[in-house]
């Protein structure tokens, strides 16, 4: 894994499968770490096929849910396909709450 962001006790490292982030997401946080996921995620080849994996992410925010609908557009603009989502359990219930869970290829809560 190569680590792209530390940040407040947050990490963004990316790996062959992917993107895992942890730590404490808030708005603080969630452009840098848009940013760099996102910087990742375009210099991927078309048709890559990825893994966003936030199951490290300690205590949620909307915060969280903007990053990962931008590192989405993000993918999708560079052709890579989104896999799957791995979320902790907080994050899997805010994005419940949101109706966004049904726009993910979730694997489940962490």
């Amino acid at each position: 894994m190569s680590r792209l962001l530390e940040r407040g006790g947050v990490q963004l490292e990316s790996g062959p499968q992917g993107l895992a982030v942890s730590g404490n997401v808030d708005f603080e946080i969630a452009a840098p770490l848009a940013e760099a996921g996102g910087a990742w995620l375009t210099e991927q080849a078309a048709g890559a096929r990825v893994v966003l994996d936030l199951g490290g992410v300690e205590q949620v925010s909307s915060a969280a849910l903007s990053v990962l609908l931008e590192w989405t557009r993000q993918a999708r603009m560079a052709d890579v396909e989104i896999l799957q989502v791995r979320l902790s359990a907080p994050l899997a219930r805010l994005t419940r709450v949101a109706g966004l869970d049904e726009l993910l290829p979730l694997a489940g809560e962490a």
